[in-house]
């Protein structure tokens, strides 16, 4: 929807009205993409056409003047085969070099560290467990937060949402992507060969950072995952206020934004939005 007004809506912040002084729409902001693709074993029959969908996004939305992408390939562990960058080569050459992990990790990059484990808690993954949010945790944490300036910043995650192996939980993933101001857009895609697609999870990461799940059936539901995906993108709008709540306790503060026209009301407008953030400690 690209007609949307200031007194269409309006925002809550725990449940107190807030005053904005900011609401555009907004299409031209720089994005810092982390693209984060299964490579377990489950993913064999999908790769290819996971990887044909992902080049066709880069060529049609990364601006190589003031975008970023990352290529970030996982199993037990998240590898960082292409750190942030605005150079369209070196992302297509790392897209291109992804394989599956079988019987292991075929890349080079090392494994993303920062999640350790110790004593009570679950140990190192085994070689070709799948440890999803660990990886969504450390590629938002680790390469996404420390993108530079003002941006957009998007989890593009592909894969079947059976985790096996991570050590951090689904909501600890959550966190570290609001904490880092980052959407997650999940691509469930998966073989029915093994355990099926988790959409409960996929959904649940995807709308509590602000972003969607996608269930393609077929290689054409996919490009039509990403379109949709690159619309969102760049067409958004910006609402800023100065929070009521003047405490910087470093707590979550959840935000709401409701439509207030009836006329939209009526039409079933949903919004998607970021639900909430935590406030800075002094």
């Amino acid at each position: 929807m690209t007609t949307l007004q200031q007194n269409d809506i309006r925002v809550l912040e725990d449940g107190v009205p807030q005053t904005l002084f900011t609401f555009q729409r907004e299409t031209d902001r720089p994005l810092s993409i982390a693209f984060l693709i299964d490579v377990s074993i489950s993913e064999e029959r999908t790769l290819p056409d996971e990887k044909a969908a992902a080049r066709t996004f880069i060529e049609n939305v990364i601006r190589s003047e003031k975008d970023q992408a990352a290529i970030i390939p996982f199993e037990g562990y998240a590898h960082l085969e292409q750190p942030l960058t605005r150079d369209m080569l070196g992302i297509y050459r790392a897209l291109e070099r992804i394989e599956v992990a079988f019987p292991a990790y075929t890349g080079s990059a090392p494994a993303l560290r920062g999640i350790t484990s110790g004593p009570g808690t679950i140990g190192p993954p085994s070689e070709g467990s799948t440890a999803i949010w660990d990886s969504v945790a450390l590629t938002c944490s680790d390469v996404l937060a420390s993108g530079q300036g003002v941006r957009r910043r998007a989890v593009i995650l592909l894969t079947d949402g059976q985790d096996t192996s991570s050590r951090v939980s689904r909501n600890t993933a959550i966190d570290e992507a609001l904490e880092a101001e980052t959407v997650v857009y999940a691509i469930g895609i998966g073989d029915k060969k093994y355990e099926g697609i988790n959409k409960s999870a996929l959904n649940q990461m995807a709308e509590k950072t602000g972003g969607r799940a996608f269930f393609p059936r077929k290689a054409d539901d996919l490009v039509a995952a990403f379109r949709e995906i690159e619309q969102e993108l760049r067409s958004q709008y910006l609402l800023a206020y100065s929070s009521t709540n003047k405490t910087h306790d470093g707590k979550f503060r959840t935000m709401m934004v409701q439509v207030t026209n009836p006329n939209l009301k009526k039409e079933g407008l949903k919004l998607r939005y970021r639900p909430g953030y935590y406030a800075k400690k002094n």
